[in-house]
Parts: structure tokens; sequence; C-alpha cells
């Protein structure tokens, strides 16, 4: 077995709110949507920077609530750009990290939780 790559699932219940947050206040890119039916939920994957993720709005696909950590180089500035973009429910401070270095730590609309560390 070789491992290529760990892609978070994470779950979102409206998808104007998702591409806002992911897209407009994180910066992430549109790789790729699929639908099932064009009224079927969206699932899409989205990628910034070597980051993947996977925004589902499919029940049976997550959880909402996760927790990711994602280990980033370059952590101040991007701090300094997500304050340039100001999101009206949240305001992300650059904190102390339990395990050591620095951590961002975001929410998204729908309870999903992402600590962007830099040791």
């Amino acid at each position: 077995m070789k491992h290529r790559a760990t892609i978070p699932m994470l779950r979102s219940f409206d998808e104007g709110k998702a591409r806002d947050f992911y897209c407009g206040y994180l910066g992430f890119a549109v790789d790729w949507e699929h639908r099932f039916a064009p009224d079927m939920p969206l699932f899409m994957q989205i990628s910034r920077d070597g980051i993947v993720l996977w925004v589902t709005e499919h029940h049976g696909d997550a959880t909402p609530g996760a927790h990711i950590a994602i280990k980033i180089e370059g952590l101040a500035a991007f701090h300094d750009a997500l304050a340039v973009r100001p999101n009206p429910n949240i305001r992300p401070g650059l904190e102390d990290h339990i395990g050591g270095g620095k951590v961002v730590a975001v929410t998204d609309p729908f309870g999903n939780r992402i600590d962007f560390i830099e040791d």
C-alpha cells in the first residue's frame, strides 16, 4: 500500500454559504462539482495551495461539526489575508497552539472547524 492523499469531507447545508466561506473568504477554488441531477445536493472538491477538501450537501456523506487540522507554512500571511476579507460571522486570531507553534481556527457556517497550524 502507498498513501497518495487524505481528503477531509465536510458537510454543508447551503451552497451559497459554502461558496462564500470556502472560496470567497478562505480563498479556495472549486476543482469540480457533481450532482446526480440538477435539483440534487452538491458535492464539490475545492483546493488551495495543495490542500484538498470535499464539501458535500449529501446527508449520508459526513456529520456536521467535524474538526480538522491542516499544517501549513506562511500562517501569519494567511491570517493577514483573512483580516482584509472581513466576514461578519468570524474573526479568527493568530493564537498559540497546544502542540507548539501557532494556529488560526475558523468555523464554517455549518459548524465544521478547521485549524490551520504552523509549527
